[in-house]
């Protein structure tokens, strides 16, 4: 019998979980809904509701690839607390092999 538990494979990501974890790793201390949702929109050019976003949130959460923290608010926020995301290890192990299956793919192609 083997001491050595085999781990499991990363997460498969869609797409748009990608871009919501690299999003909240670009962030790092300012990863807040807002703050995700604008820099998917200047750095993908991905418009996302409010609804749609805090279900994905929830979805990477439910995975085991985010959790987050409830901190502060803000004067402007009528002092209503908020939650600040990070990626776990899960996370980051999960978008590095979603990379690596992309570099994988487009090894050999064209620069078409």
């Amino acid at each position: 019998m083997s001491l050595h538990r085999r781990q499991p494979p990363p997460a498969y990501l869609g797409e748009f979980e990608q871009l919501l974890l690299l999003a909240v790793l670009r962030l790092d201390r300012d990863a807040y809904g807002g703050d995700i949702a604008r820099e998917l929109d200047v750095r993908a050019g991905r418009s996302v509701s409010r609804g749609a976003l805090y279900t994905s949130l929830d979805r990477l959460e439910d995975k085991g690839l985010v959790r987050w923290t409830l901190v502060a608010g803000t004067e402007a926020r009528d002092g209503l607390p908020r939650r600040l995301y990070t990626v776990t290890p899960g996370g980051v192990a999960a978008l590095r092999a979603s990379r690596a299956v992309l570099h994988r793919m487009w090894r050999g192609l064209g620069a078409s």
